[in-house]
């Protein structure tokens, strides 16, 4: 065991299967270890046109920009451009309570509906918190909740914001979400994205798409400095921006987007065969008795709950060089994270698979039978 440990660590590439940062391929890498483009140029300005309009094509939404910051950053900004009081936030993991933190940080009186992590929040507590709190600015809600691989229901919930409140902000984390499925955005005023995670890109990119309601306010009421969404929005309209742009990441986006059009392929496209991963991917995980811990799960990760995560989990990286994730605080070595962002080949889904299948043969959960590939590859063809 210990000489194919060696073997496996030395003569094998890491496979990251975390949900963010996601592996990149060589064609994003190939583009971004171009020489470095000055931001203040015709050549990069051309280059941040194109992928506003794709992001904008993406995205559908009234206006994007780019931040040179994490999604938390993005985070940060929504708040302190569409909030100046109260606002309402939903904590069902380690990023919707971030999005408190922040509220808090920034000196606005936090609202929170707090559940246990595996639990989507419910219209019906949206609705009691907002009748009790008539003075709340923007709501802040997760798509998808990474922590636990939860979705929420976003749709439902901003839809009756908007009908019933018509003048408070709806702020959507779609950091998880962009890239993996297709948002609504009907009810969205602010939905954000980041670079590492389905673009399968480094960190160090935030987009923000904003409606045209969250245009006009914050053209007139916009607040802040380096996040100040006003200026911002003033410099990408000429395809530039404020301060020095993530040059090398937004390069990697365009070939991101060209690599689709080469392609031929849609965005649709991209929904469906992450979509069909998600699907094989759990249906693996169950045929080998392991608990899915969201109560509605998201398509951008498999997160299994199992008093063996830490083992499993270290198994995976000492035999066979994967990397999944663990869970975070409360949740810490009793849950693990499969990424399925991004362009994730079969085979490599499958090795990941039989991986853990494997594990549980040598921890005497269960005898090895290669179920979890069968099903896999039974439900990808269905």
């Amino acid at each position: 065991m210990k000489v194919q440990n060696a073997i496996v660590k030395n003569f094998t590439t890491p496979l990251l299967f975390t949900p963010g940062p996601t592996p990149s391929p060589e064609p994003l890498r190939v583009a971004m270890a171009e020489p470095t483009l000055h931001h203040r140029t015709k050549e990069f300005e051309s280059i941040f046109m194109q992928v506003r309009e794709s992001l904008l094509n993406m995205l559908q939404m009234t206006e994007v920009l780019m931040l040179a910051s994490s999604g938390t950053g993005a985070m940060e900004a929504c708040i302190s451009n569409f909030s100046r009081k109260k606002i309402l936030t939903i904590n069902s993991g380690k990023f919707g309570q971030r999005f408190g933190a922040i509220g808090r940080a920034l000196q606005r009186e936090v609202v929170e509906i707090s559940n246990e992590w595996d639990t989507p929040v419910s219209i019906e507590e949206v609705v009691q918190h907002m009748q009790n709190h008539k003075d709340i600015e923007c709501v802040c809600l997760q798509i998808c909740e990474s922590a636990g691989g939860l979705a929420h229901p976003y749709k439902e919930v901003f839809a009756f914001i908007k009908e019933n409140y018509p003048h408070v902000f709806t702020i959507a984390d779609g950091i998880t979400a962009i890239g993996v499925e297709e948002i609504d955005i009907t009810y969205i005023d602010a939905l954000i994205g980041g670079s590492q995670k389905a673009f399968m890109l480094p960190p160090g990119l935030a987009i923000i798409g904003l409606s045209d309601v969250a245009v006009d306010f914050i053209e007139s009421n916009s607040s802040g400095y380096y996040f100040n969404l006003a200026r911002e929005l003033k410099n990408q309209r000429n395809n530039t921006t404020a301060y020095t742009a993530p040059t090398s990441i937004i390069i990697g986006l365009k070939a991101y987007f060209d690599r689709l059009h080469s392609q031929k392929l849609t965005m649709q496209d991209v929904y469906c065969y992450t979509a069909t991963i998600a699907n094989a991917v759990s249906e693996a995980m169950q045929a080998l008795t392991l608990k899915i811990y969201p109560k509605v799960p998201s398509k951008s990760m498999t997160v299994i709950e199992s008093p063996l995560a830490k083992d499993i989990i270290s198994m995976l990286k000492e035999q066979y060089n994967i990397n999944v994730a663990n869970g975070q605080d409360h949740l810490k070595n009793k849950i693990f994270r499969i990424n399925q962002m991004g362009y994730i080949p079969l085979h490599e889904m499958a090795f990941v698979l039989n991986a853990i299948e494997l594990s549980l043969h040598a921890l005497n959960i269960r005898k090895f039978d290669s179920i979890a590939n069968r099903v896999f590859y039974e439900a990808v063809r269905a």
